[in-house]
């Protein structure tokens, strides 16, 4: 489920298990940045306490992938020009900054947003 109180924890879930198939540090901090921001956005727009699933998987071509699927085939998310004084309007912009590319897959019932960030295969790690 998607909580606001869980996202800070998410963040770190995923910046450990980067850590622990040796990404570096920058690698890991920008993919807990980014599952942050795309949790974030299943909690704003399809609801506190929406089901969703995370996934952080390692891709070929040196791309790391973190996929967050929610029970909402809308709304999509928007690249945005949030104005200086705005407190949100900032995470797909975040998330643009930091991404090789970044993409949504809808189904009939879902939708899964994702990015891809610049990383290699650890060693004798899986890669999709």
């Amino acid at each position: 489920m998607a909580r606001a109180a869980d996202v800070g924890a998410v963040r770190h879930e995923v910046a450990a298990h980067c850590t622990r198939w040796g990404a570096p540090r920058a690698v890991a901090d920008a993919a807990a940045l980014c599952v942050g921001e795309l949790l974030a956005n299943v909690v704003v727009h399809v609801g506190e306490a929406a089901p969703a699933t995370v996934r952080v998987v390692w891709c070929g071509g040196g791309r790391l992938r973190i996929a967050v699927s929610d029970s909402d085939p809308r709304p999509l998310p928007v690249l945005l020009a949030a104005a200086p004084e705005a407190e949100s309007g900032r995470g797909v912009a975040l998330i643009e900054a930091f991404a090789l590319r970044w993409g949504v897959e809808q189904g009939a019932y879902t939708k899964t947003v994702w990015c891809e960030l610049s990383a290699t295969c650890p060693p004798g790690g899986s890669c999709c």
